[in-house]
C-alpha cells in the first residue's frame, strides 16, 4: 500500500474531513445501524497508506471533532481514534504484505475491536444495549474496504500525475 510518491497533506486532509462529513451525516432512525465506521475506515486507509504523514495524533484530532460535533463526553471518540491508529501501526509491516481480501479480514478485526470498546465505554456511561448489532459497521467497512483502497489509489496516482 505504500505509494513511492508523497501524498499531500491537504488532499489527506479534505478526505479525513469528508470523512468526518459522511460519519455524522443525519440518517433515518432504522438507517443508523447500517452507516460505517466512514472516519475509522478512512483513518484506517492513510496510517496504512502514508504512515509517515498520518499517525495517532491526526486520530486523537478527528475524535475531538467528532466528539464536538456529537455531543459525546469529550475524548470518547479520540480515545477510540487514536487506539484505531495505534494499532494500524503496529500491524502496518504485515499488513501492506496481505492480499486485499486479508486486508479487509483485518479491517473488520481492527474496527470491531474499536467498535467493542465504545460498547464498552458506552455501558460505563450508562447507554447499554444486549445485542451484537454494533458490529454491522466493523462488517460493512470490510466489505468495502477493498472498492475503498482501489479507489483511493487511483485518485491518487491520477493526483500525482501518473497514468
Amino acid at each position: 500500500m505504500a505509494t513511492g510518491y508523497r501524498t499531500s497533506l491537504l488532499w489527506i486532509w479534505l478526505t479525513l474531513l469528508l470523512a468526518l462529513s459522511l460519519q455524522v451525516m443525519p440518517l433515518a432512525e432504522g438507517w443508523q445501524i447500517w452507516r460505517p465506521d466512514w472516519l475509522g475506515l478512512m483513518l484506517l486507509y492513510w496510517c496504512m497508506s502514508a504512515p509517515d504523514r498520518v499517525g495517532v495524533l491526526h486520530g486523537f484530532v478527528l475524535g475531538l471533532l467528532l466528539d464536538l460535533i456529537e455531543a459525546a463526553p469529550l475524548g470518547q471518540n479520540a480515545l477510540l481514534l487514536s487506539l484505531l491508529a495505534f494499532l494500524s501501526a503496529l500491524i502496518y509491516p504485515r499488513f501492506r504484505a496481505y492480499s486485499l481480501l486479508q486486508q479487509a479480514l483485518l479491517v473488520l478485526v481492527l474496527l470491531g475491536l474499536v467498535q467493542l470498546v465504545e460498547q464498552w465505554l458506552r455501558t460505563l456511561f450508562g447507554s447499554f444495549s444486549m445485542h451484537l448489532a454494533f458490529l454491522l459497521p466493523s462488517l460493512i467497512g470490510a466489505i468495502l474496504w477493498p472498492w475503498w483502497t482501489t479507489m483511493f489509489q487511483a485518485f491518487e496516482r491520477r493526483l500525482s500525475g501518473g497514468e
